[in-house]
């Protein structure tokens, strides 16, 4: 059976473009490398332009209750002293919802219940791909194949579509590594709406307030690529690390088992000025993906689904459609990445005196201008 699109991952960014897709009436099929949905993964922070495109799919109803309305976000030294503050809570009344936080497993979970039956097909890794004037045919790992007009890559920074149309493309490591978990916490230590980023010497450590005393949380340490001692942290190890910062971030450690414990390294795809191969198209973290200091990497996946079924709509050839998209959305995608990428680096400093530096500078920084920033990444035309 030929397709109108084949889709390649079954994440945010493949799940949210067939809904999107479907919905303006095409026969999708998606194909997910991994066997079944697991229960895995950390937390999500996603602003008012994720909400808005999940309003348009007809989502937000179902995701309320798994939602975590954030009402602050507070920057602190290592002893817990302030450096800069945003009021979301002045966002919110503005755009109903302008930050909130999620499990991205629950997330995962609502965008394929809203998947028309027999979509989403488990254990289907595309090995090699093939395409002429009929469409494109996307070879599986079980030695069968399928066969579609058009092929999008929603299958992440680590795209093997991405690989075979365009080879010289790689991630770049950031410079530093990040764990991450989600713990339940104690009742009394659990602030629901304010999100906190803490900034020293030894490291980075977010703390992301999610539903039922949950939090996810986030360290990040400057560290050389792929290191093997990174890589065998335990939950000790980042306590004797972290320490000596303000409470609770020791405690918060403590309180993770070391098999909840996520780690990678954080990379990023220095910005491509093309997003298409004929009629294969990137999105997502293939095609764009961001360090994720701006909080905007699955953000950036739902309007890359909304635009695309938009784009769609007013073009008959599938090529300049895909051109198309891709003018449409590299402006924006290109400086989140960009800022993004200097956010990370000015955050990760481990010199004490640029660290002062920096703080100084932030606390004199009104925080009217980082809400206006803020604001400029959420304001998307759908």
């Amino acid at each position: 059976m030929k397709h109108d699109f084949l889709i390649a991952g079954g994440g945010i960014a493949g799940l949210t473009t067939a809904i999107a897709l479907q919905k303006e009436g095409y026969h999708v099929k998606v194909l997910e490398r991994v066997n079944e949905l697991k229960e895995v993964g950390a937390g999500l922070g996603l602003g008012a332009n994720a909400w808005k495109g999940l309003s348009r799919l007809g989502i937000t109803h179902d995701l309320e209750m798994k939602c975590n309305l954030i009402k602050s976000t507070k920057f602190l030294d290592h002893k817990g002293n302030l450096i800069s503050k945003m009021d979301i809570e002045r966002l919110n009344e503005k755009y109903g919802v302008a930050y909130f936080t999620v499990h991205r497993a629950d997330l995962q979970k609502v965008l394929a219940q809203h998947l028309k039956p027999g979509t989403l097909e488990f254990g289907r890794k595309i090995v090699h791909v093939d395409q002429n004037e009929k469409g494109v045919t996307a070879y599986l790992e079980d030695g069968s194949n399928m066969i579609g007009d058009a092929l999008i890559a929603a299958d992440g920074i680590h795209s093997t579509i991405r690989k075979i149309c365009f080879p010289h493309i790689k991630p770049r490591y950031s410079g530093y590594t990040c764990w991450r978990a989600v713990v339940e916490v104690p009742k009394e230590k659990f602030l629901s709406g304010e999100f906190t980023e803490t900034w020293g010497a030894k490291g980075r450590f977010g703390i992301v307030p999610l539903t039922n005393h949950q939090i996810y949380w986030f360290a990040c340490v400057n560290a050389p690529y792929q290191s093997k001692a990174m890589s065998a942290f335990t939950t000790d190890d980042l306590y004797h690390l972290f320490r000596d910062y303000h409470s609770p971030v020791s405690e918060i450690i403590k309180w993770s088992r070391d098999e909840d414990l996520i780690w990678n390294d954080i990379i990023d795809l220095k910005p491509i000025e093309r997003f298409s191969f004929n009629k294969i198209l990137l999105i997502g973290d293939a095609a764009h993906a961001t360090t994720p200091n701006m909080g905007q990497g699955a953000g950036q996946a739902i309007e890359d689904a909304i635009i695309l079924s938009q784009v769609l709509k007013n073009k008959r050839n599938l090529e300049d459609a895909f051109v198309e998209f891709k003018n449409v959305r590299i402006s924006k995608t290109k400086k989140i990445v960009n800022v993004s990428w200097r956010i990370g680096k000015a955050v990760q400093l481990d010199h004490p005196l640029l660290i002062n530096i920096r703080n100084s500078i932030m606390r004199m920084l009104p925080s009217k201008i980082q809400e206006k920033q803020l604001e400029s990444v959420f304001q998307t035309d759908f």
